[in-house]
């Protein structure tokens, strides 16, 4: 059986752009999620990599802070700190904790609880110290989250600032001035607070205690569901240039 060419009409032509369009836009998707994958696993060995460093000191950690005139901290200064491992000294301040709503762990909505920390010899960092659930009866009402008065010490790990959610507006519990915030922006929380904090955070480590869960996501985790996805839209891709083929040209002949 041979394959004849369709005419060139104008339905064939519509059909043909369709199905390029078609293929060019499944295979693209598949290369983006197969993009994903190798960002996470990349992310996920430079942590292990930096995790197994020296932990930093209070000198490189002021390194971190803004110098004079600038909102925030040069990256190559920050770029070397990311993802190691460190443990800090010093003084909560607890007047400064926020908590930054429609965060999840283990696929439940919550608060990120972060609290600045004064160390004793260095700026103040902010920490992230973990995870609480929100009550949904009151959504303003604050949960019971334990912060020790005195000198403590916080195993974590330097990370950069939370990002950032989409906020569909300013509201109460988005305003500067509330406890609960959708995000935080670093340098103007800097100026509120009037605390010299590094232009950095540091995801507390460990065991939940203080009411606090700690149960982080891995960087890597993820890594599978992008394959799937990439999996199916190269399997898509492959199934719109087969139809095309069987009835423009097989079905014809």
């Amino acid at each position: 059986m041979s394959l004849r060419a369709p005419p060139l009409t104008w339905r064939f032509l519509l059909i043909t752009l369709a199905t390029l369009l078609g293929v060019g836009v499944t295979a693209s998707l598949g290369r983006w999620q197969l993009a994903r994958a190798a960002q996470k696993e990349a992310i996920h060995s430079t942590m292990l990599q930096r995790e197994a460093l020296p932990m930093p000191d209070g000198a490189a950690l002021r390194a971190a802070l803004p110098v004079a005139g600038d909102s925030e901290a040069q990256p190559q200064a920050l770029e070397p700190l990311l993802h190691r491992r460190v443990v800090l000294q010093g003084h909560w301040q607890s007047h400064a904790t926020v908590f930054l709503d429609n965060r999840q762990m283990d696929g439940r909505p919550g608060f990120f609880v972060m609290t600045p920390l004064q160390l004793d010899a260095g700026p103040a960092v902010l920490v992230q110290r973990g995870w609480v659930p929100r009550n949904f009866e009151d959504r303003t009402r604050l949960p019971a989250v334990e912060t020790p008065a005195g000198t403590v010490q916080v195993q974590g790990r330097i990370e950069a600032p939370p990002s950032k959610l989409f906020d569909f507006g300013a509201s109460d519990a988005s305003e500067g001035s509330s406890r609960i915030r959708q995000n935080l922006d670093l340098p103007e929380f800097r100026r509120e607070t009037g605390l010299p904090l590094a232009a950095l955070s540091v995801v507390q480590t460990g065991d939940a205690s203080e009411g606090l869960q700690r149960r982080w996501p891995e960087i890597a985790s993820g890594v599978e569901r992008h394959y799937g996805y990439a999996f199916q839209w190269f399997g898509l891709c492959a199934l719109i240039a087969f139809l095309y083929v069987w009835f423009q040209f097989v079905r014809k002949a």
